[in-house]
């Protein structure tokens, strides 16, 4: 079995989050959390708790977001 990129969600406060999501995406939403249920030993109750999770391991992972992000280093005026 192909290890998934998330693993346990952290105990915290929960958050409420207000998202519009084609029926596709959800699905697959579900889908994920049955898995990665499995896979941890811990169930998902709300699918949508994995979408915070998802964002923070997509941005960071992202090299191009993760570049852009950078302070540009100053620029040396030739003389």
């Amino acid at each position: 079995m192909s290890k998934l990129k998330l693993g346990p969600l952290p105990d915290d406060k929960p958050v409420k989050v207000t998202v519009e999501l084609p029926a596709s995406v959800h699905r697959d939403l579900v889908a994920y959390a049955d898995v990665l249920g499995r896979e941890t030993g811990q169930p998902v109750a709300d699918p949508v708790r994995l979408i915070v999770p998802m964002l923070e391991r997509f941005m960071s992972t992202d090299r191009g977001f993760r570049r852009a992000r950078q302070p540009m280093p100053p620029t040396r005026r030739r003389e």
